[in-house]
């Protein structure tokens, strides 16, 4: 078993932290405009697909159905970026939570809906089985990565380092 200095390790991480933001960043990027795109071309079913989840009023769960694609898109907008990347990512972080929270509840409720993440959504057909635990544990995924860029939002190729005027690639624990 080899022991590895803690000065070693840091040093390690110190390299290697900056580009895994990048991937976190680019990551979560590519799922918010990939399910921003995929609904942004049919708002009315972007809308039943949260009024599916049976917790907010028809109105309501339409409007936000209908405002959700776009905020979808600006947040992986700014994520490519790299700008404001720790608002960005407690708003994601923030959104997924959300997101978890009704799909447990719409399994826990017995409801047969498919969540609508990207794209159509709402309720399933007759014998068609919801996919929760799948959907669960992805957004899960998706919430360590939005967590880790609440940590360490500064990363390569971002916006953020440069507007603060920080060195193009270097590695700036926060």
């Amino acid at each position: 078993m080899t022991v590895t200095a803690p000065s070693a390790r840091a040093a390690r991480w110190a390299v290697l932290r900056p580009w895994l933001g990048v991937a976190a960043r680019l990551g979560l990027a590519a799922v918010w405009l990939f399910a921003g795109a995929s609904k942004v071309g049919d708002l009315a079913a972007s809308g039943r697909a949260v009024n599916a989840y049976q917790v907010m009023p028809y109105d309501l769960a339409t409007a936000i159905g209908a405002a959700l694609p776009f905020v979808e898109l600006a947040l992986g907008v700014l994520l490519i970026v790299g700008l404001a990347t720790r608002l960005v990512a407690g708003v994601s972080a923030a959104l997924l939570v959300i997101f978890i929270t009704g799909i447990a509840s719409a399994w826990a409720r017995g409801l047969a809906i498919d969540c609508g993440c990207f794209g159509s959504g709402g309720q399933l057909a007759a014998g068609q089985a919801p996919s929760y635990l799948p959907e669960l544990l992805r957004d899960l995924g998706f919430l360590v990565l939005a967590g880790f860029l609440l940590i360490w939002p500064r990363t390569p190729f971002g916006l953020d380092g440069w507007l603060a005027g920080e060195p193009p690639v270097e590695g700036n624990d926060e």
